[in-house]
């Protein structure tokens, strides 16, 4: 009897052990933001699983450090967030994968890297990074008919083959549909889905991620404050995109702020507090006072030479849409008053969702202009129609087809440089633009 109970137990352990084993990874693993001592890494695995990163200094191969041992459970989709905090400042690791103490193999490189600590030592370093909005991701049975929306994601190979310092997603970073809307398993089966895009996955792996949302993966399309899941998106927002922090003042949201060498980054929440744009009585707001307020401080306290501000709709256009600021007159006037009033300098917009790239360009007398590049569609349908309605549009900056761009910032601390450069989904240019920080005061 005793021979027979030690025969099932050992069938049992080498069956958990089996099980075990058949654990993978979904998706990533995924570099999100980095700081001088500190990185956080994203996984998603698929099953229940004890998760954790080894890295090491690439210079220096034989000091291997390991995070904690963290538990992929079902409850968050199998999303674990391990943090690796025995960094030192300008270095660059690579690391690798622990699912239940075995090594997971990549085919391609997985690397991270720490902020250069260039404050009272030398001139800030050159750095570059990914930006865009609108990842449609196919998914035939939820689809609309006809026509596939979403497509030629190689785009997000060609992003990767620049080997960008990070990339900031501009909102509509996955698209939520009828079948998704109204349900915890819903919203996370779409971004469970869309992260899985094989195309993604080296991209994920070695370059930093930083996001905002807009309307499709915040809800349904246009959607507001009134949407009633919004917790349950922010929820999913905050499973999948290992952000800084998440919102201010102790209030829900996906507002967040980050530094990259001499740049500032503040990236705004244009759901979570935007009103219904059907509303006829009310304030008419899409940040809120509260955000705008931080926003002016944190402006205000930065002496950034380029302070780049991300919402998910136009700042600048003029023309009214659902979509844009310009629909939104007062809060628009008081935002873009209090940049002028505060003598804040280096202001640039980074937009998306109109799925179409373009260049708008404030003049206003007396002081600089301000900048609102917008970046759109990675693999959502582009526009339809042609010259879409901006009148200050920068000549030659329309694109109507998908893009990305890549951010350059260079030269001495007194005299940096923006280069920003839109590129099909093959990497070819349709075009380029420099601004000096000079030119922003």
């Amino acid at each position: 009897m005793k021979n027979k109970l030690s025969f099932l137990l050992v069938i049992l352990l080498m069956g958990l052990n089996l099980k075990a084993q058949g654990v993978k990874i979904k998706s990533g693993p995924m570099v999100g933001y980095s700081t001088m001592r500190e990185v956080k890494l994203w996984v998603q695995t698929t099953a229940a699983a004890d998760v954790q990163i080894k890295y090491w200094d690439k210079k220096n191969t034989k000091d291997i450090h390991s995070t904690e041992v963290y538990k992929a459970e079902k409850k968050n989709v199998f999303i674990v967030q391990p943090v690796a905090d025995e960094l030192e400042p300008g270095r660059v690791y690579n690391y690798e994968v622990l699912i239940n103490g075995k090594k997971i193999e990549r085919n391609y490189p997985l690397k991270f890297q720490t902020q250069v600590l260039w404050q009272w030592h030398f001139d800030p370093p050159s750095f570059t990074f990914a930006t865009g909005s609108g990842a449609f991701i196919n998914e035939k049975p939820y689809d609309r008919a006809g026509k596939p929306y979403g497509g030629e994601y190689e785009i997000y190979e060609n992003i990767y083959e620049h080997h960008p310092d990070f990339m900031l997603w501009l909102g509509d970073n996955s698209y939520l549909r009828e079948a998704d809307f109204n349900s915890r398993t819903g919203v996370l089966k779409r971004f469970t889905h869309d992260r899985a895009t094989k195309e993604f996955q080296a991209l994920l792996g070695s370059v930093h991620h930083y996001a905002i949302w807009d309307d499709h993966d915040f809800g349904p399309d246009n959607s507001d404050r009134g949407f009633w899941n919004k917790e349950t998106t922010l929820e999913a927002f905050k499973l999948f995109w290992p952000n800084p922090s998440f919102g201010i003042n102790g209030k829900p949201g996906t507002t967040t702020k980050f530094s990259w060498a001499d740049a500032d980054f503040f990236l705004l929440d244009d759901r979570y507090y935007r009103s219904p744009d059907k509303r006829k009585y009310g304030k008419r707001q899409i940040l809120g006072d509260e955000q705008i307020e931080w926003l002016i401080d944190n402006l205000s306290f930065s002496k950034a030479p380029f302070k780049f501000i991300a919402i998910g709709g136009q700042v600048l256009n003029p023309t009214p849409t659902e979509e844009d600021y310009s629909g939104y007159p007062v809060e628009k006037a008081k935002l873009l008053k209090a940049i002028r009033k505060e003598g804040i300098t280096g202001v640039i917009f980074l937009t998306g969702d109109v799925h179409r790239t373009e260049i708008t360009k404030l003049k206003r007398y007396g002081t600089y202009p301000l900048y609102d590049f917008t970046i759109s569609p990675f693999t959502s349908g582009p526009t339809t129609y042609h010259n879409a309605p901006n009148p200050l549009r920068v000549k030659g900056t329309l694109v109507e087809k998908r893009n990305y761009a890549i951010f350059e910032i260079s030269g001495p601390r007194k005299d940096r440089e923006l280069k920003c450069t839109v590129y099909d989904k093959d990497g070819n240019v349709f075009w380029d633009y420099k601004i000096k920080a000079s030119q922003l005061r």
